[in-house]
C-alpha cells in the first residue's frame, strides 16, 4: 500500500501542462534531451511500446524517442545495427537511455557499450535497469520533460517498485 505524501497537493492540469514545454526549452537550451531507445526482440513491441510511451506524455514536446526491435530481416530477435542507429538518432548530446527487453537484447547492448564492436554508441549511453513497458513510460515522460540523465534513470527504474496489487 502507498503512503500519502504529506506535500503532496492538487494543481490544476492546465498549470502542469503549462510548465512541461518550459522546462523542455530549456533543456534544448542546454543542448538537447536525453534521448531514448526501446529494443525488443519483437519490432511490433519496441513500435507499440514507443507510441504508448508518447501517448503518456500528453500535449508536451516528446524527447526523441526510437524503436529498434526486432532483426534486420523483420524476425524475432535483435540487431546490434539497428541498436547503433536508433542511438545515433536518439543523441541529443545529453545521454541515450536505452531500456531492453531481455536477454540478448541486453546482451547486445552491452556488447556495444564495451566497445568490442566496430559501432560506437553515443557518450553518455546507459542501459536502464527497468521493467519493459513500465520503464518506458517513465523514461520517455521524463526525459520529455527534460530531466538529466541519472533523473531519466531514476525514473525508469522506480518502475521496478511498482505495486499492482
Amino acid at each position: 500500500m502507498l503512503a500519502a505524501d504529506p506535500e503532496w497537493s492538487p494543481r490544476p492540469a492546465a498549470a502542469a501542462r503549462a510548465e512541461e514545454p518550459t522546462v523542455a526549452a530549456d533543456a534544448a537550451a542546454k543542448g538537447g534531451r536525453v534521448g531514448v531507445v526501446l529494443v525488443s526482440h519483437s519490432r511490433e513491441v519496441a513500435e507499440a511500446t514507443v507510441q504508448l510511451a508518447k501517448a503518456m506524455v500528453g500535449s508536451g514536446d516528446v524527447a526523441p524517442v526510437y524503436a529498434a526491435g526486432g532483426t534486420d530481416d523483420g524476425r524475432i530477435g535483435t540487431s546490434a545495427e539497428r541498436i547503433h542507429a536508433a542511438a545515433l538518432e536518439a543523441d541529443e548530446g545529453q545521454g541515450v537511455a536505452v531500456l531492453c527487453d531481455m536477454g540478448s537484447a541486453v546482451l547486445t547492448v552491452q556488447a556495444l557499450l564495451s566497445g568490442s564492436d566496430d559501432r560506437v554508441l553515443p557518450a553518455g549511453t546507459r542501459i536502464v535497469d527497468a521493467p519493459f513497458v513500465e520503464g518506458a513510460v517513465g523514461v520517455v515522460v521524463t526525459a520529455s520533460v527534460g530531466g538529466d540523465l541519472d533523473m531519466v534513470l531514476a525514473a525508469g527504474e522506480d518502475a521496478r517498485n511498482y505495486r499492482k496489487g
